[in-house]
């Protein structure tokens, strides 16, 4: 059995008529699509740039780790291949290059400012709409296609995390792409596509390692049954997709780890200086079990069922109170339709392109929602975008088959009941944050219910009135997500752990939480003693305080006050999320916290000059404990800063013995004090997760020998003058 959706797009065997213009063709598009369809396409795709653009400069360097690993890399090539952090290459991210490149690219041609480093990301968004509206599109209308590309603008964690430096951009588009160029092959059988779908792969294993493997299941078992040739010929080209991937992936890693490692950056994350070591440990199996050695700890044990200090786990995490505004509100409408979906296709043939499309972008979501939702080691609210392509992807090809189906009495029930999931679960997330536009739940509810009854009758209803209903229910089914996003680009997102919505949507607490688990917005799971919670992830007024009662589970620790200042550049002076800024020695401005684990410090102008005195003259301006901390001051200066013991002060780099030497040498100026995960300002490791081990020595090393510099609350110690005596 076959349907329209299965037949290639038919041409009329009539003389070839003259070539029309690119220009033509790009406003037209195919000979066969209303007129409206292609303009259309180009309104959606503007309409999420300017979306995402909107307000971009707020966050000024965003999650400054990355932002100075990108001012690194638009200073020193090597930097740019390494992923170093410093252009003096001491250390890398914990994560491959390539989702930095195109910031660093954007970077040496535009120069250092938040505009040129978060642009690049904007446009994989846009790319991404493109993607999945071209995926849905082909199979189906372009009304689905238009409705896909839609709902993942919208999708509030997408809209967060477009317009954010971190590598889940770059992977959230080159899995698209991958999902995309695997049906496109399972339409033809044609080897190249199923080539480029192992080339996208390996690249988004350049991005994020392992996380990109996620989805190679669904891909390869889809096109092993679906693909329209003979088994062999699968198996080969199934063999030829894993040669690419392995290819495109694997050429960084085997330059690295041949790379003599005394001439390279240390791989940052590991404990061993070794990639792999980072891909299978730290960035891999550790994130599944728990076992995350030399990082900030996993989710294993925690307070209560299932739970850790990453929030809960099972099957309802990705609709619990930590996540579900970010990315689950037309999740359970997904699946109805999903569901729907299959069951619609499932008497066509096994070579059936429009059933291999609800395999292939469905599949993906369930094996990453499931991964998500047992993982025990670092999890942040921010991953799920993984999910957004995907989810949006099924909605479109739901929506649109069951449109086409909809005489039949079984469609309308299935968009009925898709109409009523998203209606109801939009009002219960909306309701978690009920003082964010208490009226908009009501509406939510009411639009999805009332659509849901004209749906019931599409078979006998006028089109009109279809049409009605239809189009009801989907404005009931985005107002939730669209206010979200709405909200998400009107605010700042700075640190390492940001969250989309309004102020109390994607709290994190010990043990996870159901309603009413309160963490820090956007901050330390758990919400760490001291930190409070500014309105919408903003930093709030000079001399404001955060929310009170928002730092822990339950409302225990009343928030500090924030800092006020200007940050480098002009641009807004990072903070700690929350609301909670740090001093210039990466402290916490109140009493306790992380000492720049989650972000910098404000570097004011007399540190500034400080530091670019005479720094040409040195490798590094500055070294500091923990890589946010430093980071700030690189940002801030453009000069090299190395950061001892990478991300939070806990990677064996550089040794006590090889500090000495760079500084014996002359190419470290200043030693500043603070920074890394609970390190105070002289150093010293505090708590049972504190730096400790090379950074507590090179801290208690450099207090002893060498003179103190103090500029306004920050500390600094140059490395070129001796203590007296």
């Amino acid at each position: 059995m076959t349907t329209q959706y299965d037949q290639p797009p038919q041409v009329a065997e009539t003389p070839p008529a003259p070539r029309a213009s690119l220009a033509h063709r790009a406003w037209r598009g195919r000979p066969e699509d209303p007129s409206w369809a292609r303009p259309a396409f180009w309104a959606l795709l503007a309409a999420t740039f300017v979306l995402y653009l909107y307000n971009l400069s707020a966050s000024g360097f965003a999650n400054s780790f990355y932002s100075a690993a990108v001012q690194a890399g638009s200073t020193s090539w090597k930097a740019f291949f390494f992923g170093s952090l410093d252009g003096g290459n001491a250390i890398t991210v914990d994560k491959p290059s390539a989702f930095l490149w195109p910031m660093e690219l954007s970077v040496r041609v535009f120069g250092l400012n938040s505009w040129a480093v978060l642009v690049p990301q904007v446009l994989m968004g846009v790319g991404s709409v493109a993607v999945v509206y071209a995926a849905v599109r082909r199979r189906f209308s372009a009304v689905a296609g238009l409705v896909a590309g839609a709902v993942l603008a919208l999708t509030p964690v997408a809209a967060m995390m477009f317009r954010f430096n971190n590598p889940d951009a770059m992977l959230a588009l080159l899995m698209a792409l991958a999902c995309y160029f695997t049906v496109r092959a399972v339409e033809d059988g044609r080897t190249r596509w199923l080539v480029w779908a192992g080339v996208a792969i390996g690249f988004a294993f350049l991005a994020k390692t392992l996380q990109a493997f996620l989805i190679l299941p669904p891909l390869a078992i889809v096109y092993a049954v679906c693909a329209p040739v003979r088994v062999g010929r699968r198996l080969v080209q199934l063999g030829l997709a894993t040669l690419a991937l392995v290819a495109s992936g694997g050429w960084w890693v085997a330059v690295v780890e041949l790379w003599p490692a005394s001439s390279r950056p240390y791989i940052g994350g590991s404990q061993h200086n070794s990639f792999l070591e980072l891909t299978f440990g730290y960035n891999g199996l550790g994130r599944i079990n728990g076992d995350e050695t030399g990082s900030v700890g996993g989710g294993g044990g925690g307070m209560g069922g299932g739970g850790g200090r990453w929030g809960s786990t099972g099957w309802d995490r990705m609709f619990g109170a930590e996540v579900g505004g970010q990315v689950s509100w037309l999740l359970p409408a997904a699946l109805v339709l999903l569901v729907a979906g299959l069951w619609a296709t499932r008497k066509l043939g096994r070579a059936s392109a429009t059933r291999a499309s609800f395999l292939v972008w469905g599949g993906s979501l369930l094996i990453t929602m499931a991964v998500f939702s047992y993982m025990a080691g670092i999890f942040h609210q921010y991953y799920t975008i993984a999910l957004a392509p995907y989810l949006a992807a099924v909605i479109g090809m739901g929506t649109g088959l069951l449109w086409e189906r909809r005489k039949e009495t079984w469609a309308g029930w299935a968009l009925a009941a898709a109409s009523v999931a998203s209606g109801a679960w939009g009002y219960v997330l909306l309701n978690r944050t009920s003082d964010y536009l208490p009226w908009l739940k009501w509406l939510v509810l009411a639009g999805g219910l009332l659509a849901a009854l004209g749906l019931l009758f599409l078979g006998r209803a006028p089109r009109n009135l279809a049409l009605g209903a239809a189009a009801l229910g989907l404005a009931a089914a985005l107002a939730g997500p669209t206010a979200y996003t709405l909200s998400t680009v009107n605010s700042a997102h700075t640190g390492s752990i940001p969250t989309a919505g309004p102020a109390g949507a994607g709290m994190m607490g010990f043990g996870g939480g159901g309603p009413g688990g309160r963490g820090m917005r956007g901050g330390f799971p758990g919400g760490m003693p001291g930190q409070g919670q500014g309105q919408q992830g903003q930093t709030p007024p000079n001399g404001g305080t955060g929310r009170n009662g928002q730092g822990f589970p339950g409302g225990g620790f009343p928030g500090q006050n924030g800092r006020s200042g200007q940050g480098q550049n002009g641009l807004p002076a990072p903070n700690f999320p929350g609301g909670t800024r740090t001093d210039e020695s990466g402290r916490m401005a109140g009493p306790g916290g992380a000492g720049g684990l989650l972000n910098g410090a404000t570097v004011s102008a007399k540190a500034k000059k400080l530091l670019l005195a005479d720094a040409d003259s040195y490798t590094w301006a500055a070294a500091s404990t923990g890589s946010q901390n430093a980071a700030s001051y690189q940002l801030a200066t453009n000069k090299a800063v190395m950061a001892i013991g990478g991300f939070n002060g806990t990677d064996p780099s550089p040794t006590l013995a090889q500090f000495k030497q760079y500084v014996a040498d002359g190419r470290i100026h200043y030693y500043i004090a603070g920074g890394g995960m609970g390190m105070g300002r002289t150093g010293e490791a505090r708590g049972g997760m504190g730096a400790g081990g090379t950074a507590t020595s090179i801290s208690t090393w450099v207090e002893a020998n060498f003179k103190k510099v103090t500029v306004g609350t920050a500390t600094f110690y140059d490395l070129t003058r001796k203590q007296a005596g």
